[in-house]
């Protein structure tokens, strides 16, 4: 998967088919997204799933950013960014009579994906070929 992101050419040398390859990719991460959604769908039908889910493919995108395009960096991104959510949630809860209005406390998630896009992490190199067709020659 990795040399089909990085350099398409090298991978359809060695037999690897590209175009195969991207689209099994495509369709097992939309697999993936499909059981989220209706986990999330599930668990809560009433009007609060449009606020649960609300900005959380930017904070995906930010995850992967953040985890330097790599799986183990991308887990432990997520535990992070998983860590905020949770805690901001439970500072809405708990912290209730605090001077700090409730609104200041759930941005704290959105802040730490912004941190992380703007680049405070370090210059981040997404794979070379992504977004990039790929064409027989």
């Amino acid at each position: 998967m990795r040399s089909v992101g990085e350099k398409p050419l090298a991978a359809e040398t060695v037999g690897v088919s590209v175009t195969r390859m991207r689209y099994g990719a495509v369709i097992l991460g939309g697999f993936v997204a499909g059981l989220r959604w209706r986990r999330v769908h599930d668990w809560c039908r009433d009007e609060l799933h449009l606020r649960m889910t609300n900005g959380y493919g930017y904070i995906a995108l930010a995850i992967m950013i953040f985890g330097r395009w790599r799986p183990y960096g991308a887990l432990m991104a997520s535990l992070l960014f998983g860590f905020t959510i949770a805690l901001s949630a439970n500072l809405n809860i708990y912290l209730s009579q605090l001077v700090i209005p409730q609104q200041f406390i759930s941005m704290l998630p959105y802040i730490i994906t912004i941190a992380a896009v703007a680049g405070l992490v370090g210059r981040i190199r997404p794979p070379a070929a992504d977004g990039v067709p790929f064409s027989r020659e």
